[in-house]
C-alpha cells in the first residue's frame, strides 16, 4: 500500500459490529478512530486516501465537525474502499472489478454469459451450482459477496437476447421422476407464501429455506418428469429464483441476486412463461436503477416489452411502463418521464381483477401512486421548488389506499413523504413523518428500508437548536445502530 491509496480494508475490519453501525449512521469520529485502532491506518494516511486534510480529519474524529456532504461521504467510500451499501450509497465504479469465482461454483461458466446454452437442461444444472454454493456460503465468503457489484452494459445486455428465441430442447437421458400435479402444487405454494412474505417484510431472513426449496426443485427436474408436471416446474423454480434475488438484492448481495435473476429469466423461459420472464425482467431494471445505470435499465424494460408484447396484461404493462418511466426521470428526460406514466396509468384503467398472474396483483393505483411519488421525489432532489409537493401528493395517495399490512411499500412510503417536507423546508410535519417512517421502518428486515432511512438523517444535521429535529434524528440513528 502507498501513502495515498490504503486499498480495501480488511474484510475482519468490515466485519465488525461498531465499525459497521458507525458508518451506516455517518458517525465518521468512531469510524475513523476504529480504523485507526483496528486497520493500522494513521490519520495522515486517512486524510490522503480520502483528499482531506490532515486538520480536517483531525476536526472529525473529535466529534466537533460532523460529515453531512454526499460527495465526501463518496470520497471517503472510495478512498478507503468502503462498499458502497456500508454507507447507504450505490455500489461504486471500483466494486465492478472482476471477482474470482471458485470453479465449483459454475461448472457451467459465469451466469448469463454466452456460453451457457439457453436450454431447459443448462438451467436446472445453473440451479443446482448456484443454490450449492449459497447454501454452504461462511461470513467470509458474505463479506466478499457484499463487496462484489453487479454486471452492467454488454456483458449482461448481449446475453440476454437468447431470451427472445424459443428454447432448445436437451436429449440427454434423465432420470425416470413420478411426481404428480398434486405435488408440484404444493411446491407452487410454498413459493406463493414465501414471495407473499418478502413483499411485506423483506430482508433475507428465509433466503436460505428459499434456495432449500429451489435445490429441491432443482432435483425434480433433473429427473425426467411428464410435460405438463415438467413445465409447471420450472414456472415454480422461476417463482423461488425471483424471490431469491430479491432477497439477495435486499441483503445487499448485489451479484448474488443478478445471479438469481438471471436464472429467473431462464426458468421462465424454459417454462414459454414470457410473462414472468418480462417481470424479471423489470426486476434487474429496478437494480440498474438503484446502481444509477438508468440506460441499462431503459434498455432491459424495452427488452421486456418486447418480448411480452403479445402475452403481457395491462398490470404487467403498467408496470413496465413505470419502470420505463424511472429510466427517463433518472436520465433527466422529465417530458418522456411523464408520458410513460400517464401511459402506465391507462393500462391500469383496463386492469380487471383476476384476468393476470397473481404475483402482479399487488400492482394498484396505490402502487402506481407510490411509484410516480417516489420517482418526483428524484426529480424533487435536484428542483424542490417544482416537483416536492407533487411528490408529497402522490404519495399520501398511496398512503391512503394501503395501509401498513404492506409492510416495505408502506415503510419506503413514508420515509419518502418525510423526505418530501425536508425538502419542501416543512420541519414541523417533517419531523412528524420521520416519528411514522421510524415506527413503520421497525416492522421490516429490509436493508433498503434501513438505507433509505439513512438518507434523512444528514436533513436531521444543522438544526440542533430545534429539540423536535434532534429527537428525530435521535430515533433514526437509534434504528439504523439496532
Amino acid at each position: 500500500m502507498d501513502a495515498t491509496t490504503p486499498g480495501p480494508l480488511d474484510s475482519d475490519l468490515l466485519d465488525r459490529e461498531d465499525v459497521r453501525r458507525a458508518l451506516a449512521e455517518h458517525d465518521f469520529a468512531a469510524a475513523f478512530a476504529l480504523i485507526k485502532k483496528y486497520g493500522g491506518l494513521s490519520q495522515n494516511r486517512i486524510a490522503s486516501a480520502c483528499r482531506l486534510t490532515p486538520g480536517k480529519v483531525s476536526t472529525i474524529i473529535s466529534g466537533n465537525q460532523q460529515v453531512t456532504s454526499v460527495d465526501v461521504i463518496r470520497r471517503i467510500s472510495d478512498g478507503l474502499r468502503i462498499p458502497g451499501h456500508l454507507l447507504g450509497l450505490a455500489p461504486r465504479s471500483w466494486e465492478a472489478e472482476p471477482v474470482a469465482v471458485p470453479p465449483q461454483e459454475h461448472s457451467g461458466g459465469q451466469l448469463g454469459t454466452a456460453e451457457i446454452p439457453w436450454q431447459p437442461a443448462a438451467t436446472v444444472g445453473l440451479a443446482v451450482d448456484l443454490t450449492r454454493s449459497d447454501l454452504v456460503m461462511d461470513r467470509r465468503a458474505v463479506t466478499r459477496a457484499l463487496a462484489s457489484a453487479a454486471v452492467s452494459g454488454a456483458a449482461l445486455l448481449d446475453p440476454l437476447e437468447g431470451w427472445l428465441r424459443p428454447p432448445a430442447r436437451s436429449a440427454s437421458p434423465r432420470r425416470r421422476g413420478r411426481l404428480g400435479v398434486g405435488e408440484v402444487g404444493e411446491l407452487d405454494s410454498t413459493a406463493r407464501a414465501f414471495r407473499a412474505w418478502d413483499h411485506r417484510y423483506g430482508g433475507g431472513l428465509r433466503r436460505k429455506a428459499v434456495l432449500g426449496q429451489l435445490s429441491e426443485v432443482a432435483a425434480h427436474l433433473d429427473e425426467h418428469q411428464a410435460p405438463h408436471v415438467e413445465q409447471r416446474l420450472y414456472q415454480v423454480m422461476a417463482q423461488l429464483a425471483g424471490t431469491a434475488a430479491t432477497m439477495a438484492w435486499d441483503s445487499g448481495l448485489q451479484r448474488g441476486a443478478q445471479n438469481y435473476y438471471l436464472l429467473a429469466l431462464r426458468a421462465s423461459h424454459a417454462a414459454h412463461d414470457t410473462v414472468f420472464g418480462a417481470n424479471v425482467l423489470a426486476g434487474m431494471a429496478r437494480q440498474m436503477l438503484y446502481r444509477d445505470k438508468p440506460q441499462d435499465a431503459l434498455e432491459l424494460v424495452r427488452l421486456a416489452q418486447d418480448g411480452s408484447r403479445d402475452t403481457a396484461g395491462p398490470r404487467v404493462r403498467a408496470m413496465l411502463h413505470t419502470r420505463e418511466a424511472w429510466a427517463l426521470s433518472a436520465m433527466g428526460r422529465t417530458a418522456a418521464f411523464q408520458r410513460a406514466t400517464a401511459q402506465a396509468a391507462d393500462c391500469l384503467a383496463s386492469a380487471r381483477p383476476g384476468d393476470e398472474p397473481f404475483w402482479i396483483d399487488y400492482f394498484d393505483e396505490a402502487e402506481l401512486a407510490g411509484v410516480t411519488g417516489g420517482r418526483l421525489l428524484d426529480l424533487a432532489r435536484q428542483d424542490p421548488r417544482a416537483h416536492a409537493g407533487t411528490a408529497a401528493s402522490e404519495i399520501r395517495r398511496a398512503l391512503n389506499s394501503r395501509g401498513s399490512e404492506a409492510g416495505r411499500s408502506h415503510a419506503l412510503d413514508r420515509i419518502g413523504l418525510a423526505e418530501c417536507h425536508f425538502l419542501l423546508g416543512d420541519l414541523t410535519v417533517a419531523v412528524e413523518e420521520v416519528d411514522r417512517a421510524v415506527e413503520a421502518a421497525r416492522s421490516t428486515r429490509s436493508n433498503r428500508v434501513h438505507a433509505q432511512l439513512g438518507q434523512l438523517y444528514p436533513y436531521t444535521v444543522g438544526h440542533s437548536a430545534s429539540r423536535p429535529v434532534r429527537e428525530a434524528r435521535d430515533k433514526i440513528r437509534d434504528l439504523l445502530s439496532n
